[in-house]
């Protein structure tokens, strides 16, 4: 049971008790962000970024930082997340291994870690924990939730709590509510950690670690988060050169495989399986509909912002480009002067974090018109 938690993180308590959605509550319970720019004196040019669901807060360098963060050509300045202009905060999703409260942290009644005992998390629960920081900053009000894959679910989330907590709303290959294709996906790989013998029931340790299974997990979410189309460009049918071919007679012969295995292992070690488990069934729970009699339009429509951008990429098979299509209607619907854009982009769903010529002007062009 580990945590990885970046330097220079931040760190907000959250009250205590903090209940969650579906019962139980966290006591001394805290949020890791992060933050970059300077927040004006009327505290009203602060933009959120609420993440997927493996990344931490450290979105870019900053002072207390200076490595590079995982959106670091999107965020700082000159950028599309201009830091010049705006205040930018990049809040740890609660739940997870990055300095946010989660399975991984020590419960402070124990003096061990929560494992499976840590209360069942929702999208929600995420949500309110990022409220908590923006208001223990000062803010009443962002200029703008901005929220990635997961943590697109997660602003909707926010919004839909928290009523007028932000002028606009930028949301990038998220969805509001799962759909039942990613649902299998994410079942599959959590049950690829849960049959792993060295998961043993959550209570494992760095010597006794699920890390076949969290490989598998992996490997299976790499394949949807990108594209057949990109797949087929990087690696067609190449084959590993002979020196790189070991003697298991079913063992790695093409490049694409060694591409998954290498990825597989550098992640493994480096994200808590407990940790992975609670967040993705976060997600296959968010369903916006819940807020409005089973339509999720309507849920949608309940959410009120003066703009709003739904992003996606065309060759997205895990956050398909119509749940963003929904998201601007929805918000539409709601008197949100609302856009989406379909980018033709060949990555897939993670075409946000690589595809920075389509998806940097997008959200350029969306805040410099705030």
């Amino acid at each position: 049971m580990t945590e990885f938690i970046p330097p220079g993180s931040r760190f907000h308590p959250l009250p205590s008790p903090f209940s969650f959605k579906r019962g139980g509550a966290l006591h001394g319970g805290r949020v890791a962000y992060e933050t970059w720019g300077q927040l004006n004196t009327q505290a009203d040019n602060a933009v959120l970024i609420v993440t997927g669901l493996s990344p931490d807060a450290h979105a870019a360098s900053n002072a207390d930082n200076p490595a590079p963060g995982w959106w670091e050509a999107m965020v700082g300045p000159g950028r599309p997340v201009d830091t010049d202009r705006w205040f930018v905060i990049c809040v740890n999703s609660l739940g997870s291994c990055k300095g946010s409260t989660g399975p991984a942290s020590i419960n402070p009644a124990t003096g061990e870690p929560y494992r499976l005992t840590f209360p069942e998390l929702s999208v929600e629960d995420g949500a309110r924990a990022a409220i908590e920081v923006v208001r223990a900053l000062g803010i009443a009000r962002l200029a703008c939730v901005l929220g990635n894959s997961m943590g697109g679910m997660t602003a909707l989330a926010l919004l839909m709590l928290e009523p007028g907590i932000a002028r606009s709303h930028i949301n990038i290959s998220g969805s509001a509510q799962a759909l039942p294709f990613s649902i299998a996906i994410r079942s599959l790989q959590r049950e690829a950690i849960r049959l792993d013998p060295q998961w043993n029931g959550g209570a494992y340790d760095d010597a006794h670690y699920p890390e076949s299974g969290m490989r598998m997990a992996r490997k299976l979410g790499v394949i949807t988060y990108r594209s057949a189309l990109e797949w087929d460009g990087r690696f067609g049918r190449v084959r590993l050169d002979s020196d790189q071919v070991d003697d298991d007679p079913f063992g790695l012969e093409f490049q694409v495989e060694s591409y998954l295995e290498g990825h597989a292992r550098r992640f493994v070690r480096f994200f808590d399986p407990n940790c992975y488990l609670y967040l993705s069934r976060s997600m296959d729970w968010f369903d916006l509909a819940e807020y409005a009699d089973g339509d999720v339009l309507a849920g949608l429509s309940r959410i009120k912002v003066e703009k709003a951008l739904a992003i996606g990429a065309n060759t997205d098979i895990l956050f398909p480009v119509q749940q963003q299509q929904q998201i601007a209607d929805g918000l539409r619907a709601g008197g949100a002067e609302a856009a989406f854009i379909g980018l033709d982009s060949p990555q897939g769903h993670d075409a946000f974090l690589v595809d920075f010529q389509r998806f940097g002007p997008a959200v350029s062009n969306f805040l410099a018109a705030l």
